[in-house]
């Protein structure tokens, strides 16, 4: 099916539906560095780069879906919680816009775990309106990405708007499974890396988390609370603050020495396949970034598989 991408980031969502044989044929992203890097990985999508606000959708060509990874830090626990009335909340109605003009027959939306609890469910309410008072039949699933195969702690809210209710009954989320790989099966501790990643002995910051680091096979960072530690071999959720302090970016020991790991390594550890990386004028805290605020593309090309398996 067509596919639309709205706050299209740098097209983690793209790449997941087109994973599952889906159509992305134009996206809208207003962050100029997330757009190089989207246009140097699809440049046969027409992006629109431009406030949502701005864009006439009805000059675009129709879509089957329209996605959507729309602003989560109004209604995430980890911002203010202002939700609707923070500017940024507001733009869940642009999506909405867009959907009165191209008139999909399935939306997809992403955001983070507390949009159904934000504001005592008020705001989820609203969102479910919207979607319904236009017709759309919804589903939506909370979930961890460990939870469906992948390494990373990363829990989301998925919603699908179907205007076939047919269809919304007939479609299925994918189920639960065990992940059987850990962070160290995607990062390769022998891998060349360039020696500003590592931290030097004798630093502050090396002598913490040595201190912490009682077991090599987990990967650690700093936090608010002291240094952090993931389980089991399964990373925490990578956060887009990694751009904004680096004594946020996750951390490892290596065959080396102890290191950062790096945006490449990020965007591995959100499923991205090898050939998809960032342009070289890219500024690597703009990278990380984008890395943080990206989707795991496994657990959405699942459900974009499943969207394919019910059809038109």
């Amino acid at each position: 099916m067509k596919v639309g991408s709205l706050f299209a980031g740098i097209g983690g969502i793209d790449l997941a539906f087109a994973q599952a044989k889906h159509k992305i044929v134009w996206a809208n992203e207003f962050d100029k560095d997330a757009c190089k890097t989207y246009r140097h990985n699809y440049p046969d999508v027409n992006l629109i780069e431009e406030d949502i606000r701005k864009v006439d959708f009805d000059t675009l060509e129709d879509v089957d879906i329209i996605t959507a990874g729309f602003p989560c830090q109004p209604f995430s626990v980890c911002g203010k919680q202002k939700g609707f009335e923070d500017d940024r909340g507001n733009l869940f109605f642009e999506i909405m816009r867009a959907v009165d003009s191209k008139k999909p027959k399935l939306i997809f939306l992403e955001n983070v775990a507390n949009l159904t609890e934000h504001d005592n469910g008020r705001t989820f309410n609203v969102i479910h309106n919207e979607l319904t008072k236009r017709g759309y039949y919804i589903r939506y699933l909370i979930a961890d990405a460990v939870d469906y195969g992948f390494p990373q702690h990363r829990t989301r809210t998925y919603i699908v708007a179907f205007k076939s209710r047919a269809k919304s009954e007939k479609f299925t989320f994918p189920e639960k499974c065990e992940t059987d790989k850990s962070v160290f099966d995607i990062i390769d501790k022998s891998a060349d890396i360039p020696e500003e990643y590592y931290l030097q002995p004798g630093s502050r910051d090396y002598e913490k988390i040595k201190k912490a680091m009682t077991d090599k096979e987990q990967i650690y960072r700093f936090s608010d609370f002291g240094v952090q530690s993931g389980k089991d071999g399964v990373s925490f959720t990578l956060k887009a603050n990694m751009g904004t302090w680096y004594n946020r970016v996750p951390i490892i020991r290596d065959d080396c020495g102890i290191r950062r790991i790096t945006p490449e390594e990020c965007l591995a550890l959100m499923g991205f396949p090898n050939e998809f990386y960032f342009p070289d004028d890219i500024p690597e805290k703009s990278k990380y970034k984008q890395a943080g605020n990206t989707v795991v593309v496994p657990i959405v090309k699942e459900i974009a598989y499943q969207l394919r398996k019910v059809g038109r």
